[in-house]
Parts: C-alpha cells; sequence; structure tokens
C-alpha cells in the first residue's frame, strides 16, 4: 500500500489515534494525544471518526512526500504548514497529490501539531489502539517515533471532501490563565499553609518535561508523609515527592504510583499545559468537581455547535 515517506521525522512525531482505553489492569497506560481537542479538530475537518489514526507533531521538523492523492489537514500548535514550498493554512484541509512535499515546520507557540489525512492513517492496532507509547514498545510503526524511510500507509480520497475553521474558534495557545486544580482526598498530606503557597506561587515548566509528565520547578510543598500504598493514578494527576516539587501526569504515566496527590488538573487545562514549552510559567487555581463537571458538559456542547466551513476542490 502506497501513503505518504517520511522523508524527515522532526523532533518527535508520533502515530496516535484516541488512546488505548481499558488496559490499565495489565500494566498499559492511555497513551494517545497531549491535546485531545486539536486531535478531534484535525480529523473532524477531513469527516473522519473522531478517533482515526493521525500524527502527533511535538515542536516540528517533520517533512513527508505524498505518494497517494488525498485531504490533510495541521491543527494545534502554530507550527508553519507548506505544501511544495508554499505556506498554506492551518486548522483548513487541503489537497495534496502524488509527489508533493508536506513540511510542518518548527513551532511558534505551542508544542504540539497534529496532521491528519482523509480516512486516517492505516495502521494495525496493538491492544486496540494504534497509538505509540515508547516506554512499552507498542503502536505506531515498531512502536517508537517516526523514523527517515518510514512509510505511513493511507488509502487515496479523490473524491474526499475537507473543511476550515474559522480563527475565531481556535485555540489560543497564548492564554496564560490559571490552570484549575480539583483537590483529591490526599490533600490531607498538605497543611493549609503548603496549599495556600501552591495556589499563590509561580511554577516553571522544567527541562524534564514529556509525554509521561511535567516536572515543575518553585516553591516547595513537601507532603506530610514520604509515600502511600502504591494505587491507580488518573490522568493529570499531580504528584508531590518528597522533594515538593509537583509533577503532573500526562498521557504516558505508569498506571500504578505512591507519591501523595495533592489534587488533578482539570482535563481541558491538561491540553493547555501539553501545549507548553519548558521554562513557561504558570500557576493554579482550585476548581471543584461540580465546577468541573458543568465546565465539561458546556465545552462538548459549543464543539458540536461550532459548524466548520467547506473547503472547495
Amino acid at each position: 500500500m502506497s501513503g505518504f515517506k517520511v522523508r524527515q521525522p522532526g523532533l518527535m512525531t508520533l502515530i496516535t489515534d484516541g488512546g488505548r482505553i481499558g488496559h490499565h489492569r495489565i500494566g498499559l497506560t492511555t497513551g494517545g494525544p497531549l491535546d485531545p481537542t486539536a486531535f478531534a479538530w484535525a480529523n473532524r475537518l477531513l469527516g473522519n471518526d473522531p478517533t482515526a489514526t493521525a500524527l502527533e507533531v511535538s515542536i516540528g521538523g517533520l517533512v513527508l512526500e505524498a505518494e497517494v492523492d488525498t485531504w490533510l489537514v495541521l491543527t494545534g500548535g502554530e507550527l508553519p504548514l507548506k505544501i511544495n514550498g508554499q505556506e498554506v493554512e492551518r486548522w483548513h484541509a487541503h489537497r495534496v497529490k502524488a509527489g508533493d512535499r508536506i513540511e510542518a515546520g518548527f513551532s511558534q507557540m505551542g508544542a504540539r501539531g497534529y496532521l491528519a489525512v482523509s480516512g486516517g492513517f492505516d495502521i494495525q492496532p496493538m491492544f486496540g489502539s494504534t497509538a505509540t507509547v515508547q516506554r512499552e514498545k507498542l503502536g505506531g510503526l515498531n512502536g517508537q517515533k517516526l523514523q527517515s524511510g518510514d512509510l505511513l500507509p493511507c488509502a487515496p480520497a479523490t473524491d474526499g471532501s475537507g473543511f476550515r475553521l474559522p480563527k475565531r474558534y481556535q485555540p489560543n495557545y497564548r492564554d496564560a490563565a490559571p490552570l484549575r486544580v480539583i483537590l483529591g482526598y490526599q490533600q490531607d498530606a498538605f497543611s493549609a499553609v503548603q496549599k495556600q503557597l501552591f495556589f499563590t506561587s509561580t511554577y516553571r515548566i522544567s527541562d524534564r518535561a514529556d509525554r509521561m509528565g511535567y516536572r515543575l520547578e518553585g516553591p516547595a510543598i513537601p507532603p506530610s508523609i514520604n509515600g502511600i500504598l502504591s494505587e491507580g493514578i488518573c490522568l493529570g494527576a499531580i504528584q508531590v515527592p518528597s522533594d515538593g516539587q509537583p509533577i503532573v501526569l500526562l498521557n504516558d504515566r505508569q498506571t500504578i504510583g505512591g507519591y501523595p496527590k495533592i489534587g488533578s488538573l482539570f482535563s481541558q487545562d491538561l491540553a493547555r499545559l501539553a501545549q507548553m514549552l519548558p521554562g513557561t510559567e504558570i500557576s493554579f487555581t482550585p476548581f471543584t468537581q461540580d465546577e468541573a463537571h458543568n465546565q465539561l458538559l458546556l465545552n462538548q456542547r459549543y464543539y458540536s455547535m461550532i459548524e466548520p466551513i467547506a473547503v472547495t476542490p
């Protein structure tokens, strides 16, 4: 089967879909897109299934050569998109033909871009998902990031269609609003003073930030206990080891852990965090479960009400 040939893989480009759901019991983490909204839009703008296999392009530098006629779209962070050397719009479906050169340049703002093609890439799933998790060597082509010379198979889409998303509906990756945190039952391991310090201080994303978790640097809030019995870890959990420096756990996190957790980051803000580069300064604000539930419903309603604009071939 033909598809797209990888000429340059970029800093880290991963094959991904909606994630490997339902396998924590055997120790497999979820994986999947760090920015689910940008990923969903990449597929929606092509009329794909919402979880169709696409590429997560971290930072940029990806160069592909098309071997089929199809449509593609790039959403997410501000990675310049070029087709045959001509810069074209992001969040906008484009027709490409066999022989075309596609480049996703280095990000101006935002850490992750999502490149999708009509019908999705045709990748063999493992444990029900094509999502690449490098630590577990699962998903993708070989359980690893893309390499030069890889072939990304996909079917031609000569009669396909595409859409574009107006600028006013696109996420603002320059938003510096505080990240919302739902406190958990282990908050009792942190004094009132420590919690106040956490919510009134500025933290910096350290260089040790990856798909497993974002390690933060700032005022220490060491818990009153050194550890707990290992337990399941939810997406967005903010665990605090004995040095008091918080770690926000992301999609490729371990499935269990024994550090106390002050709470969990609201899922919509987790995507915002994953779009931030090391060195970015962030702050936190408390958020209740009821507020989080209501906001999620509002966000889902808002997404479903947006009508993207059809693109003329």
